[in-house]
């Protein structure tokens, strides 16, 4: 592996940057300051609201691309680099496919707010780990601000009672399994994947002068892009097929002991 021409690094964040408990390394911020002064710009590209990822990443935020909601949303410092939201009209279709569903808690997410119905409390305890913006509403489909993706969370296996539900979208939309627990459903373009490629033309970086890491299939298109791309350890089975190499688990600092080797 020749290292030497990254000039940019992605890393999603839920199974990959952070650990099980959902927390970013003191070592990882060590090693962004050497990456900003090797001029490698640093992308965090995840599932989760932007609000949520710039938590996670407060004392670097404004030397980071934010690739949020599964690539429907792209920030840096203040400027919006990216939107693709979904049609009223599949999101209302969304809604109509899972309220039969048990244990199935749709969000529907926007630029600066998430949107959930509020029937479990359980639900919004865990969802604050997530979602740092979000109103309860009565009613969903009332809901009139734009949507840029829906998230549905499904508290024992998402693939398994989730995804049957809505996968025959796949034709006109994006439905991706993007953890254990989640489902998304977007535009066709909304994904990470597509994010990235718009990123790569705007900075002229190719795929030998990139690193993307991931852990699951909502990250497949963007390690494609990549010469240099690495599934975690624990990453899902599709996900290691698709990439290149395979690193140590997010409890294991594998994003930051591939970066340290190539640093």
């Amino acid at each position: 592996m020749d290292l030497s021409k990254i000039k940019m690094v992605v890393s999603d964040m839920d199974g990959t940057l952070l650990n099980s408990k959902h927390e970013v390394s003191n070592r990882f911020f060590e090693i962004h300051k050497e990456l900003k002064q090797k001029n490698i710009q640093f992308v965090a590209a995840s599932g989760r609201q932007y609000h949520s990822m710039v938590d996670k990443l407060e004392t670097i935020q404004d030397d980071v691309i934010f690739v949020a909601e599964n690539g429907a949303f792209v920030k840096r410092k203040e400027e919006v680099l990216l939107t693709t939201p979904i049609d009223k009209n599949n999101v209302d279709t969304i809604l109509s496919l899972i309220t039969t569903t048990i244990n199935a808690h749709p969000v529907l997410c926007s630029k600066d707010s998430a949107y959930v119905n509020g029937n479990s409390g359980e639900f919004l305890e865990m969802l604050r780990e997530y979602y740092t913006e979000f109103e309860i509403v009565e009613d969903q489909t009332k809901v009139k601000d734009e949507v840029l993706k829906v998230a549905i969370y499904h508290f024992e296996n998402s693939e398994q009672h989730i995804y049957p539900v809505v996968k025959h979208l796949k034709d006109s939309l994006k439905v991706k399994v993007s953890g254990s627990n989640w489902v998304d459903v977007s535009h066709k373009n909304a994904h990470k994947g597509y994010a990235l490629e718009k990123l790569m033309q705007e900075y002229g970086v190719t795929s030998d002068e990139i690193m993307v890491f991931g852990d699951y299939n909502n990250d497949l298109e963007m390690l494609q892009l990549s010469n240099y791309s690495f599934a975690m350890a624990n990453a899902h089975p599709n996900v290691q097929e698709i990439a290149k190499y395979i690193t140590l688990s997010n409890n294991d600092f594998g994003v930051e002991h591939i970066l340290e080797k190539m640093l």
